[in-house]
Parts: C-alpha cells; sequence; structure tokens
C-alpha cells in the first residue's frame, strides 16, 4: 500500500481543491468564492481550476480570482469530466486533493473539516467525502421520492461518521470528497470511459474510483460535518430528465462491467438477454415501463427499470465502448 503519511514538502500546500468546470461562467465565480472564503491558512491550500475547454468569460473570472489566493488556471480542451479531473489532480501541488464542482457552494468549514478527518485517520483511509444538501431552484416535485433525488448529487448518510460498507447502497460523490493525491497516482485517477462528455448523462466515475480504492485494501469514510450545497436547477426537476439520467446510470453501470470484466462480444449479448428476460419476466417492472407514473412510487419503479434498459444498451454498444 502506498504511505499516506508523507508529509508535504516546504512551501507546498497541504490541500489542492480541484475545480473542473465548463462554460458555466456564472456559477464557476459563486463556487470560487466560498472556497476563497473560507476560514483556512491561505499557505495551506491552493485552487487549482481546470476550463474543460469553455467559449464564455470563465478565463477571466478565473484570473480575477488569482489576486485573493493560490489559484492556477489550466485548460484542458479534451472534452470530458474524468478528462478534466485527471488533469486537475495531476497538476495539483497538495498533498491531499479536494473535488469540487462549478454548480456547488462549499459550507463555512468545508476544508478544516477535511484537514481535520485526514490528521486524525488511520492510514487505511483512503478517501473522505460528506453531505451533499440541495439548494432547490424550483418546487421539488410531488413526484419526486428521495431515492429517485439522490441522482441529483444529494447525499445524506445520517449524523454521525460511518466507513462506506457497501457501495451498492452508500457511496460519496466527486463534487465533494478529497483523497491524497499518491493515492489517486497508485489507482490511475478517474477512468475516461466514465462520466460526462458533452450532453450525455454518462456517470459513476467517482463510484468506480472509490471501487478501485477499496480493491487495495482502502477505506472510504463519510463525515457529514464535510459539507456543501449542490444547486439543482428547474430543468431537471422534470420526469424526461429523471428517465434519461436513470437509463444513463443503466448504461454507465455497464461501462463498469465491461472495465472490470472484459467480456467478448458474445458475453455481451448473453448477459444483455438474460437481463432483458429478468425484466420481461417480472410483471411489475414491464408494468412500471408503460405506466404513466403519476405517484412517486410508481415512477421510482419506472427509474429502476430503465436501469435495467440502459445496462442492456450499454452491454451493446450505447456508450460506444
Amino acid at each position: 500500500m502506498t504511505d499516506l503519511n508523507q508529509s508535504p514538502r516546504l512551501g507546498e500546500p497541504l490541500i489542492s481543491v480541484v475545480l473542473c468546470t465548463r462554460n458555466r461562467a456564472d456559477l464557476f465565480e459563486k463556487a470560487m468564492i466560498s472556497v476563497i472564503r473560507q476560514d483556512f491558512p491561505k499557505r495551506d491550500y491552493e485552487i487549482v481550476v481546470v476550463d474543460n475547454g469553455s467559449t464564455d468569460g470563465t478565463p477571466d473570472i478565473a484570473r480575477g480570482f488569482q489576486q485573493q489566493g493560490t489559484v492556477r488556471y489550466v485548460r484542458e480542451e479534451r472534452i470530458g469530466l474524468c478528462n478534466a479531473r485527471n488533469t486537475g489532480w495531476q497538476a495539483a501541488a497538495g498533498r491531499y486533493i479536494a473535488l469540487f464542482d462549478d454548480d456547488a457552494l462549499a459550507r463555512p468549514g468545508w476544508l478544516q473539516a477535511i484537514r481535520d478527518t485526514f490528521a486524525r485517520s488511520p492510514s487505511s483511509i483512503g478517501i473522505v467525502g460528506g453531505r451533499v444538501d440541495p439548494i432547490w431552484q424550483g418546487q421539488r416535485p410531488a413526484w419526486l421520492s428521495d431515492e429517485i433525488a439522490g441522482s441529483l448529487t444529494i447525499i445524506d448518510w445520517g449524523p454521525s461518521e460511518k466507513i462506506i460498507k457497501d457501495i451498492r447502497r452508500e457511496w460519496l460523490v466527486g463534487a465533494n470528497m478529497a483523497a491524497p493525491k499518491a493515492l489517486l497516482a497508485e489507482v490511475g485517477g478517474f477512468h475516461p470511459w466514465l462520466d460526462r462528455v458533452g450532453d450525455n448523462l454518462l456517470s459513476s466515475g467517482d463510484v468506480f474510483l472509490q471501487k478501485e480504492i477499496m480493491r487495495r485494501g482502502y477505506q472510504c469514510l463519510y463525515v457529514p460535518a464535510i459539507a456543501i450545497e449542490h444547486l439543482v436547477p428547474p430543468s431537471r426537476l422534470n420526469k424526461t430528465w429523471f428517465m434519461k439520467r436513470f437509463y444513463w446510470q443503466g448504461v454507465s453501470d455497464a461501462v463498469m462491467h465491461l472495465i472490470e470484466n472484459a467480456p467478448s462480444r458474445a458475453e455481451r449479448l448473453r448477459l444483455a438477454l438474460a437481463r432483458g428476460g429478468t425484466v420481461l419476466r417480472s410483471p411489475k417492472r414491464v408494468g412500471s415501463l408503460m405506466a404513466p407514473a403519476s405517484d412517486s412510487e410508481t415512477f421510482k419503479a419506472k427509474c429502476f427499470a430503465l436501469i435495467d434498459i440502459g445496462f442492456m444498451a450499454g452491454l451493446l454498444g450505447a456508450a460506444k465502448r
């Protein structure tokens, strides 16, 4: 296992906040302000801004912040969240990499909580993350259950710290998690086959990273004090967006299966047919796909059934993998 207790060299920051952004200058500015205003020694952190091919005013805003703290601007023209995040942590100088999103706001004490957690945690802790509270920019629909709302990057696993035992049930999110840079280097960072590229809703780069870290014997720790807020725009508060999101979750699950198992074309087809047979043999799943889903329970069933459809599509090449 990598030695995660090495001290930063003289003059280097303890924490590097990696903030990736693309053509969301207004949100990016607010996210930056929430980090710059942290009550945390300036010498102990830096912000690495990764501009993933923006064509708006993002570069000018980033330059403006360079007068207020240690802010470095990096341009990554290869479109894709995993590409941007990998460029960010590789360019960072800090011992710990804190991942943050351009549509998020850091709660007071965010950086301090990250530092304190690593300072008191054993070396077996490989990655930490915490609560993500929603900022609703529109009225929450009555048909939106908590299980489905979690796809909006809402995380609350309770008021106490806990080790993540089953990544299928509880997880940390890339908008709010931190890991030693040495460990990211050991696992190879984020897999380039996963996460958003352009307008698709491919996801799970953060989940796959946690799986890789856990495979190496490290633990993922949920710490509610490591807290941020995350915007939920009105454009996501409709059934069409959620159905697309859960379909692409199925595609993402299939891509992770392809990465982990490298099945042949014949094996892909066999697994897709098996999953399809499971869906067809369940009148409840078939009914949920056909039903109008006006209530929360029916809509939840529809979304979960769409994961199966996306999984089959992913195995058959929907993500071009």
